[in-house]
């Protein structure tokens, strides 16, 4: 007679084996092949989850960079000869006018391009790794129950 644990519960081991020597070689392995595949297409199903969310992370991040090469370029050339007029006036030279403009549309352009380029670094490595882990966990389990099958 099996040893139950205490409450009268039966442990998932005990009835993991019993169901086992009650079953055919045949059937075990239709039931293998079935959850394999089963487990298989899950599997799958998150990397292919994982692999779209990171890649729609990392086209924000690309696409916040070209902004930035955008705006750096047009700003550039279209504001800068009125800055540059706008400040000659109030400082009385051309040339340090045109400084401060360059040194503010570089400051923007560095923040932006910083800001795109974090974006796209948290989206990488673009390997599944919840999927993987998942993966590793099943391999543990199946190793598991097939050494308690062994014993």
């Amino acid at each position: 007679m099996e040893q139950q644990p205490p409450g009268g519960a039966v442990s998932s081991d005990a009835r993991f084996a019993r169901d086992a020597e009650d079953r055919s070689i045949a059937d075990l392995v239709k039931e293998l092949s079935g959850q394999t595949q089963t487990l298989v297409k899950q599997e799958l199903e998150l990397a292919r989850a994982e692999l779209t969310q990171k890649g729609k992370k990392a086209g924000a991040g690309a696409g916040m960079l070209g902004g930035a090469g955008l705006f750096g370029l047009f700003a550039f050339g279209a504001l800068t000869t009125c800055f540059i007029a706008l400040l000659a006036t109030a400082i009385d030279s051309t040339w340090a006018a045109a400084l401060i403009v360059a040194v503010v549309y570089g400051a923007i352009a560095g923040v932006l391009a910083l800001t795109g380029k974090n974006r796209v670094a948290d989206a990488a490595p673009p390997a599944p790794e919840r999927a993987q882990a998942s993966v590793k966990q099943d391999i543990a389990s199946v190793k598991a129950h097939a050494q308690a099958g062994r014993h």
